[in-house]
């Protein structure tokens, strides 16, 4: 990037969730490397404190009156130091699997929602209406959406409230020049995905991924999918009759 354009984008802030590790930390050292402003967020202080030339901010998401506290900091910042809030990126998430369908955790359940989903709300309530006119939401769900998956009800369910979220709120933000964009990754090399025991096909680095995700958000997309030959794969296969993808989907000692 050209010095004129990392000066252009100087006056540019940029707020990241979740982002003392994963996708959250690329995105931030990347819009950092394009001279953003970036304002990271985390409960992770020593790790956001290692992202050179950005702002922690600390909190849990989960927590409205912490969230309420760094849109207070945040607004300072701007003030102070005359910057444009240009683009807001919700990251952070979980990820848990319901193993005994039968012996359904309620609990868990009401971890992954809260977490994936209400705490969304929380930063949207905090964060929306301080972004600028032509600027962008980026709000994460994940692939895992186009098709049912074993023991992906909580998460599944999590990330299809997202999508509903971010096309709802598009419609409703237009009017105010600010768009929205919806991220449904597939497999990233993560420290939430390193968690998990099953094959994860055409799995990518938390750097391509924000790669993926900030062309996504500066050219104005309303789904930034990736990587392409597997969200493709998954949107091909879910056009398929329904009867066939419960029969490729069934684990096998559950089929009848």
């Amino acid at each position: 990037m050209s010095a004129s354009m990392k000066q252009a984008n100087s006056q540019h802030a940029v707020l990241i969730t979740g982002a003392s590790s994963g996708i959250g930390f690329a995105l931030a050292m990347q819009y950092v490397a394009e001279g953003y402003q970036v304002f990271a967020c985390g409960r992770n202080a020593q790790r956001l404190n290692t992202i050179k030339g950005a702002t922690p901010l600390v909190f849990d998401i989960n927590d409205k009156h912490q969230i309420e506290q760094a849109a207070e900091q945040l607004t300072h910042h701007l003030q102070q130091d005359n910057l444009t809030l240009k683009m807001v990126i919700l990251n952070a998430g979980s990820c848990e699997y319901i193993n005994n369908p039968v012996q359904f955790d309620g609990a868990l359940f009401e971890r992954v929602i809260q977490t994936n989903v209400i705490s969304m709300g929380y930063c949207l309530e905090h964060f929306l209406p301080l972004i600028a006119v032509n600027g962008r939401v980026g709000l994460m769900s994940s692939s895992a959406t186009y098709l049912p998956f074993p023991k992906a009800e909580a998460y599944g369910a999590s990330k299809a409230a997202v999508n509903y979220l971010a096309s709802s709120l598009r419609l409703d933000l237009k009017a105010h020049g600010i768009g929205v964009s919806v991220i449904c990754p597939g497999f990233v090399k993560t420290p939430l995905t390193d968690k998990n025991d099953f094959a994860m096909p055409m799995q990518i680095s938390a750097d391509k991924a924000a790669t993926a995700i900030m062309h996504g958000m500066q050219t104005g997309k309303s789904e930034i999918h990736f990587p392409k030959r597997f969200t493709y794969l998954l949107k091909l296969m879910s056009c398929l009759p329904s009867v066939v993808i419960n029969n490729m989907l069934t684990p096998k000692a559950d089929k009848a």
